[in-house]
Parts: structure tokens; C-alpha cells; sequence
């Protein structure tokens, strides 16, 4: 466990899984550096624990869950609006948008 709302499931993870919720403009210290949530971030969904660039790997529990579908920075919301499975289709609300176009 990292602090009260995140935990690090595996050490080479390169999110934080939330285990109790943070609001919008809360601030919080995760590894010696200070992030304002940009937006409320719920128990079980997951922040950037880095910088994570376009088409890198998204790690959680040491192994790959998908891809980062646009550059991601630390402490960033990390969900369907910005990774995509590498292993099963997976509907976002973009791809809604992009099919209706």
C-alpha cells in the first residue's frame, strides 16, 4: 500500500489502483511527488504512476492489461478513454463516436 487511497499491486506496475475514493482537486503525495486529481477517481480505478507514452504497455499486477491509446502523465486517470485491450475488443464511448461518423 502507497498511502490510505492507492495501492501498488506489483512493483513493476506502472499504475496505482485506488482504494479509497479521491475528488477533484484533491492533492495527494504518491513516491515524494504532489498530483491534483483532475478528476474523482473511484475504488478500483486506476493513475498514471508515470509518465506513459502513446502505445506503451499499461501494467497492473507485473503484466500487461493493454495499451495507451494517447500519452498518459503522472497521476492521470488511466481507463477506456485512453488505453485499449491488446487482447479483446473492447467499446469505448470514442469508438461509439468514430462508428457513427
Amino acid at each position: 500500500m502507497i498511502n490510505k487511497h492507492f495501492v501498488l499491486l506489483n512493483k513493476e506496475d506502472n499504475v496505482f489502483v485506488c482504494c479509497k475514493e479521491l475528488l477533484t482537486g484533491s492533492s495527494i503525495t504518491l513516491e515524494g511527488a504532489s498530483v491534483t486529481m483532475s478528476t474523482d477517481i473511484t475504488v478500483g480505478h486506476k493513475i498514471a504512476r508515470k509518465q506513459i507514452a502513446k502505445g506503451d504497455k499499461i501494467l497492473k499486477y507485473g503484466v500487461s492489461i493493454g495499451s495507451a491509446t494517447q500519452d498518459i502523465t503522472f497521476g492521470e486517470h488511466v481507463h477506456l478513454h485512453n488505453i485499449k485491450s491488446d487482447y479483446i475488443a473492447s467499446h469505448t464511448r470514442q469508438s461509439k463516436v468514430e462508428d457513427s461518423e
